[in-house]
């Protein structure tokens, strides 16, 4: 099984806009157990801006950066992951965002952020129809360590600086 970690981080999450800074991380793991103790290697570690210019190669349907976008983001690049280098080994996407998570699978109707949560949910049944794939809900800031390294590479990736090196990165350092 594959664990692939994902978070969302806006540094001004209030009176968000097309220029805000937000981004997301992704951890993917393997031979994790989930129980946030740090079991698994890992296999690879990505972030990038939420992309809210429709002109972008990379754009996924963001019109503002916000945390709701950055956690979208990541979700969706998780998936692409899976279809792009992924193999056919079962996966789960892991994440603390109840809102991707039930947005990606169709649980509940986007009020919001429409456009890029059809590109989610398309992404989703496309996985889905190739390999089995779930998401587990992971609670924030709780010392769960894949966790707490996507929500430190999502916040150094917003901040616009390199994020510390997992051999002198801890758990828990934002």
């Amino acid at each position: 099984m594959i664990s692939l970690y994902v978070d969302g981080s806006c540094l001004e999450n209030q009176n968000v806009s097309k220029d805000t800074p937000a981004a997301w991380g992704l951890v993917v793991v393997k031979g994790d157990n989930g129980l946030g103790k740090g079991t698994g290697e890992i296999f690879e570690e990505l972030s990038g801006v939420v992309v809210t210019s429709p002109e972008s190669e990379n754009y996924l349907g963001a019109e503002i950066g916000s945390n709701n976008t950055a956690e979208l983001s990541g979700f969706a690049e998780a998936l692409r992951w899976l279809l792009v280098k992924g193999d056919d080994t079962p996966a789960v996407i892991r994440t603390d965002s109840l809102y991707a998570g039930n947005l990606a699978t169709g649980k509940w109707k986007a009020k919001a952020n429409t456009r890029l949560v059809e590109t989610l949910q398309t992404l989703w049944r496309e996985v889905i129809s190739i390999r089995k794939v779930e998401w587990e809900h992971v609670k924030a800031h709780r010392g769960h360590r894949w966790n707490e390294r996507a929500d430190h590479l999502a916040l150094r990736c917003a901040q616009g600086i390199a994020p510390s090196p997992l051999s002198f990165w801890k758990p828990g350092q934002r």
